[in-house]
């Protein structure tokens, strides 16, 4: 399995505090303006999470990506001009950061 499948079914699995998985919900918060950050994955034009965008979410997305055996995936960083960002996660190399 891929990367970007792998990244869904962690985030569901492994829910914390930082990383909130995409649902009805989430998507009102990211509307109102409650999150920073919407994770992207190539492709797929439903995002698969949101959070802060503290460097532990971005550690907390690359433990999540190591221990599922995808060793340097990067994290493509788009500023939109309210200061939010889309990350949109997947592809190899390193992280911008």
């Amino acid at each position: 399995m891929q990367f970007i499948g792998l990244v869904h079914l962690i985030i569901r699995r492994y829910i914390n505090h930082m990383i909130h998985p995409y649902d009805n919900s989430t998507q009102t918060r990211w509307d109102r303006g409650e999150f920073k950050v919407q994770l992207n994955q190539p492709n797929n034009p439903r995002p698969i999470g949101f959070c802060d965008g503290s460097p532990e979410d971005v550690t907390e997305l690359l433990s999540i990506a190591e221990a599922e055996g995808g060793d340097d995936v990067k994290i493509h960083k788009k500023i939109l001009k309210t200061g939010r960002e889309i990350w949109t996660l997947g592809g190899q190399g390193n992280p911008s950061v």
